[in-house]
């Protein structure tokens, strides 16, 4: 290993125990500072750039390359911070981090389905079989909640609470939260259980809602798949992901009159209402989701 790799070696190792940062930003951050290496070494530098040119011709690789703002932006961040560990660490005092200023960010107007088009992605699975009672359950919940993916292959059935049309939520980003559900979400997740579940189930796995032909909990990568299958078989002219389905329960709710702070309490977003929330009942965040949500 290299003077510079083990320099970068070293800074994750600090990220990870004196920052505490989560694996996936260390992971991204060892990415970066890996492809930033690697440009350092196809033009012969066999030390950290102090001159803003050399981050420069860096980036406008990145640029020609076609990737996006998004991801130039945190690259910037990324090296950023790694020179500001090298400072503290008297590696390197000059920085010419301080003469990059990050892209622009892509502005991209939402995904969003009508309910139409939700209609006819709800009516794909085949109800024959067990998966595609799951697949329809599955979609029900997510297009009825404006859940995460996250939330809805964690999600137990210990969690349901039908006659209250409750679902309790635990995140790692907010905390536990009660959201509304719908009857006919409700009645398929029923549907699912009675008729399919106990085919899908194997030992120790008891509880999870969501799970695979092996009797496993369902991933992410899972449910982006099965969401894009259907979305394929249903020839929607559209990018569709499971972030599809929040945003498209979410606007259509406030186009239907709802309060925007229970949709974001809903999403798991109260957080940035500044305490707005704390006025607002569950029975109110209830009432009005049943007078707003896009029934089908």
């Amino acid at each position: 290993m290299n003077n510079l790799q083990k320099q970068i070696e070293d800074y994750l190792q600090f990220c990870n125990i004196e920052r505490g940062l989560s694996n996936n930003t260390i992971v991204a951050y060892r990415q970066d500072l890996l492809e930033f290496l690697t440009f350092l070494k196809s033009r012969n530098i066999t030390s950290w750039p102090t001159e803003a040119i050399d981050i420069e011709a860096f980036l406008a690789q990145q640029h020609q390359e076609n990737k996006a703002a998004s991801s130039i932006s945190r690259m910037i961040s990324s090296l950023r911070k790694f020179y500001q560990w090298l400072a503290r660490k008297n590696i390197q005092k000059l920085n010419p981090m301080i003469e990059i200023d990050a892209p622009q960010k892509e502005f991209r107007q939402p995904v969003v389905l009508v309910k139409s088009e939700v209609a006819l992605l709800l009516n794909q699975p085949n109800l024959k079989n067990s998966l595609g009672l799951r697949d329809r359950a599955l979609l029900e919940t997510l297009y009825a909640t404006g859940m995460k993916v996250s939330e809805a292959i964690n999600l137990k059935f210990s969690d349901i609470h039908a006659d209250l049309q409750l679902l309790k939520i635990s995140s790692d980003e907010t905390k536990e939260r009660l959201i509304p559900i719908s009857i006919n979400a409700l009645k398929w997740l029923k549907e699912y259980q009675d008729k399919a579940y106990e085919l899908l189930l194997k030992a120790g796995m008891e509880d999870y809602v969501f799970l695979n032909n092996r009797g496993k909990p369902l991933t992410r990568q899972a449910v982006w798949q099965i969401i894009k299958r259907y979305a394929v078989k249903a020839q929607l002219d559209k990018e569709i992901t499971p972030h599809t389905l929040r945003q498209s329960f979410a606007m259509q709710m406030l186009e239907n009159g709802a309060d925007f702070r229970v949709v974001q309490e809903i999403l798991g977003r109260s957080s940035n209402l500044n305490g707005m929330y704390g006025n607002l009942s569950q029975k109110q965040i209830l009432d009005v989701y049943q007078k707003t949500y896009p029934r089908i």
